[in-house]
C-alpha cells in the first residue's frame, strides 16, 4: 500500500476522460493543464488546493480522490484502540438512516472502539475564535476552519497568511481531545464530506494526529462491502464528550451561533462567503480594501460542508440543511448543558493553536506585448470585448491570455476561438471547392479534346458513388495526407452535424480533412496503414459513444487507403452468428471496394491480388472457427 504522503490527493484516469475540460473550467487555482498530443487534462500537485470541484463535475469519473479505506481497515485491525470522530454534517448526508444511534451502531459494527461526533471540536474552536475576535487589535482575520480556503490562500494570496486566525481547525481540535481522554495512543480516523482534510491531516504529528480520513462516500462503500445495515443493529450513542450547538457546523454560519458570534449589519464584525466565486471574490477584496470593510471573514470553500465532494452526488443542499438543524434540535433536548459545560472547561485547557506557511505558487506576469498576442490570436484585441463569456474558467479574456502566456491553458479551451476556427475551415473548404470548379471550368474550355475521356470519368465516378451508397457499412477512401477522396452517406451520418454541414457544401466531403472528423486514436490508424502498408483488419475502434467495427486497407501504395466501419450495436448481430456475419459482410465489402479501386483507375491486379489475400485470411478464419464449433 502506497504510503499517503507520497500518494497525489488527486488522479486522473486517462482511460476514462472524454477530454471536455470541465475540470480546468472550474478550479479555481487553475490547476489542470492540457499538455501533449492527445490534449489530456494533467494535474499541477502543488497548485492544487484539495477543494475537489473537478471531482464532482467530472460526469465520466476520470478523477479520482485518494481512497484510505485499506488504512483504516488495518488501523481497526491493529492491537491500538481506534476512535471514529464525525463530522456533523453526516446528518445531512445519511438521510436514508432513520435515527442517528442506529448510525452510530454501524460505524462500532466496523470495529471501532469509540466514535464520537466533531461537535464538541467546533464548540471549544468556536470560544477559541470568540476570544481572539472579540479582542480586537486592529487587525482583521479569515477564519481557518475550512482546509481548502487555508490552501488557497498559503499559495496564491501568501501576503495574507499573517491574517489568517491561528487556530486549529476542529478536525484536528477533536484529535487532540479524544487522546487527552482515551490516551496518547489512540488512533484517530476522521469521517466527513471533506477531501482537502486528507491532505490537512498529513500536517500534523504528536497529540494532533489524524491517522486517516474517510469521505461518507468511502464510508457508504465500507457499509456495503461489510454488509452493515440499520435493520441488523441496536442503538447506540456517540461517546463523550458530547457536543453543543457545535452539530450546526456544516451550515457556514452554524458555528457563528456556536461562539455567539454576532453577523449583525450594524454591529457584526464578520462577513459569510461560501462557495468558490464568494470565497475567492472575498479574499481579493479583503487583501485590497479591508481598511475600509473592517470585518473578519468567515469562509468555506463549499457551501458549508453540506456539500463537500465528499457527498453523495446529486444531494440537494436545502433538503441537507433541513435534516442538520432537525437533528441538532433534536440533540439539544436531550443533552446535559451542565456537563457540557464542565467538558468544555477542561478540554478548553489544551492548546488549539497553529501557524501557517507561506507556498507561493503564482506564476510569472506575461509580458504585455505577449498577453495581446494570445488576445489577437482569439479574436479578442478589442479592449472593449475582454470581459469574455467565462466558459474557459477565466474571469475574462484578458485572464486567460494570461493563463495561456503562463503555459496554463490553451486557445483550444476558448470556445470562440474554436467556433472560429471550425467556421474558417468551412469557409476554406467552400473557397477551395469553387476554385476546384473554375479550374475544371478553365479546363474543359482548354482542353476540348479531352471531353469525351472526361466524361467517361464523370460516369465511372457516379457509378463508383452509387454503389458506395448501395453499401450497408460506412466506407471512406483517403490519400495519403489523410484528405478524403469519397465517402458514403453512411459514413456522414457517423461522423454527425459537422461531417452533414460539410456535405451540404462539397458532396461526398471530398476534399475535407479527416483528421477534423475522427479523433487521434482513429485517424493516427489510417496514417499508420498509409506509412507502412500494414492493413488493420477487424479492430473495435468507439466513435461518437458507439462501438465500431473497422477495417483499413491499402488501394495505392502510401497514396490511398480505403475503411470499412460497421455499427456493433445493430440489432440484427447476433451473438450466435457473429463470426459467420462478419465473415459475410467483410467479402461484400472488401469485393465492392475492390470494384471501386478499379473504377478509380487503380493497378487492377494489384488491388486483385491484395484483396484476395484479404479475402482468402476471413475465409480460413471462418472455416477454423466452424471447424471449432463442429468439434
Amino acid at each position: 500500500m502506497a504510503n499517503k504522503e507520497q500518494e497525489p490527493l488527486l488522479f486522473i484516469d486517462n482511460t476514462a476522460c472524454e477530454r471536455c475540460y470541465a475540470c480546468i473550467r472550474v478550479c479555481p487555482t487553475h490547476a489542470l493543464k492540457v499538455s501533449g498530443e492527445e490534449g489530456y487534462p494533467e494535474l499541477m500537485p502543488e497548485r492544487c488546493i484539495g477543494c475537489g470541484h473537478c471531482v464532482t463535475v467530472c460526469s465520466p469519473g476520470a478523477i479520482e480522490y485518494r481512497k484510505e479505506k485499506d488504512s483504516v481497515l488495518s488501523l481497526l485491525k491493529s492491537d491500538k484502540k481506534t476512535a471514529a470522530i464525525v463530522d456533523p454534517s453526516i446528518s445531512g448526508e445519511f438521510h436514508d438512516i432513520t435515527d442517528y444511534r442506529k448510525f452510530v451502531e454501524m460505524i462500532r459494527a466496523l470495529g471501532f472502539d469509540y466514535v464520537s461526533e466533531i461537535a464538541f471540536g467546533v464548540d471549544v474552536v468556536a470560544a477559541q475564535y470568540k476570544q481572539l475576535l472579540e479582542n480586537f487589535k486592529g487587525k482583521y482575520y479569515i477564519t481557518a476552519n475550512c482546509p481548502a480556503v487555508v490552501s488557497y490562500v498559503e499559495k496564491f494570496h501568501p501576503e495574507l497568511v499573517d491574517n489568517m486566525a491561528p487556530i486549529v481547525s476542529p478536525m484536528i481540535a477533536m484529535a487532540k481531545i479524544m487522546r487527552k481522554k482515551y490516551g496518547g495512543d489512540l488512533k484517530i480516523v476522521s469521517i466527513g464530506p471533506c477531501v482537502a482534510a486528507k491532505q490537512e491531516a498529513l500536517q500534523y504529528t504528536g497529540a494532533s494526529k489524524v491517522d486517516a480520513v474517510l469521505t461518507f462516500v468511502e464510508l457508504r462503500e465500507m457499509f456495503q462491502e461489510h454488509e452493515i445495515k440499520e435493520s441488523k443493529l441496536e442503538f447506540s450513542d456517540f461517546d463523550m464528550p458530547i457536543g453543543w450547538k457545535g452539530s450546526l457546523y456544516p451550515i457556514s454560519r452554524g458555528w457563528l451561533q456556536t461562539a455567539g458570534l454576532s453577523e449583525d449589519l450594524l454591529e457584526g464584525k464578520l462577513i459569510t462567503a461560501e462557495g468558490q466565486k464568494d470565497m475567492i471574490d472575498a479574499i481579493f477584496q479583503f487583501k485590497e480594501h479591508v481598511n475600509f470593510i473592517r470585518r473578519n471573514l468567515n469562509l468555506f470553500y463549499n457551501e458549508g460542508c453540506l456539500m463537500g465532494p465528499g457527498t453523495s452526488r446529486g444531494g440537494k443542499k436545502f433538503v441537507r440543511r433541513t435534516l442538520v438543524t432537525d437533528y441538532v434540535a433534536k440533540r439539544l433536548e436531550t443533552i446535559s448543558k451542565s456537563r457540557w459545560k464542565e467538558n468544555l472547561d477542561l478540554f478548553s485547557q489544551l492548546d488549539y493553536s497553529r501557524a501557517f506557511s507561506k507556498n507561493d505558487q503564482r506564476l510569472p506576469e506575461p509580458s504585455e506585448e505577449k498577453i495581446n498576442e494570445i488576445l489577437k490570436i482569439i479574436g479578442q484585441e478589442d479592449k472593449s470585448e475582454q470581459m469574455g463569456c467565462q466558459v474557459c474558467g477565466y474571469r475574462s479574456c484578458r485572464d486567460f491570455a494570461i493563463a495561456v502566456s503562463k503555459g496554463i491553458a490553451q486557445p483550444e479551451m476558448c470556445h470562440t476561438y474554436t467556433t472560429q476556427k471550425s467556421r474558417q475551415y468551412i469557409e476554406s473548404l467552400r473557397k477551395t471547392n469553387k476554385k476546384l470548379e473554375e479550374t475544371q471550368e478553365a479546363l474543359e474550355l482548354s482542353e476540348k479534346t479531352a471531353r469525351h475521356e472526361q466524361q467517361l470519368a464523370k460516369e465511372a465516378s457516379q457509378r463508383s458513388t452509387t454503389m458506395l451508397k448501395k453499401l450497408p457499412s460506412a466506407v471512406v477512401i483517403v490519400d495519403e495526407n489523410l484528405k478524403i477522396l469519397e465517402s458514403n452517406e453512411q459514413f456522414i451520418e457517423i461522423m454527425g452535424d459537422e461531417a452533414r454541414e460539410i456535405n451540404e457544401i462539397i458532396p461526398g466531403l471530398v476534399g475535407a480533412d479527416l483528421k477534423s472528423l475522427m479523433n487521434y486514436n482513429i485517424h493516427n490508424l489510417f496514417s499508420f496503414v498509409i506509412k507502412n502498408n500494414e492493413d488493420i483488419m477487424n479492430k473495435d475502434v468507439k466513435l461518437k459513444d458507439k462501438l465500431f467495427n473497422l477495417s483499413i486497407f491499402t488501394i495505392n501504395k502510401n497514396k490511398i487507403v480505403g475503411a470499412v466501419l460497421r455499427d456493433m450495436y445493430q440489432p440484427e448481430v447476433r451473438k450466435e452468428e457473429v463470426i459467420r456475419r462478419v465473415t459475410d459482410v467483410i467479402d461484400d465489402n472488401l469485393n465492392m471496394v475492390q470494384q471501386i479501386g478499379y473504377l478509380l483507375g487503380e493497378s487492377a491486379s494489384v488491388i486483385e491480388k491484395k484483396l484476395s489475400t484479404i479475402i482468402e485470411t476471413y475465409k480460413d478464419e471462418d472455416e477454423k472457427n466452424k471447424g471449432k464449433k463442429d468439434a
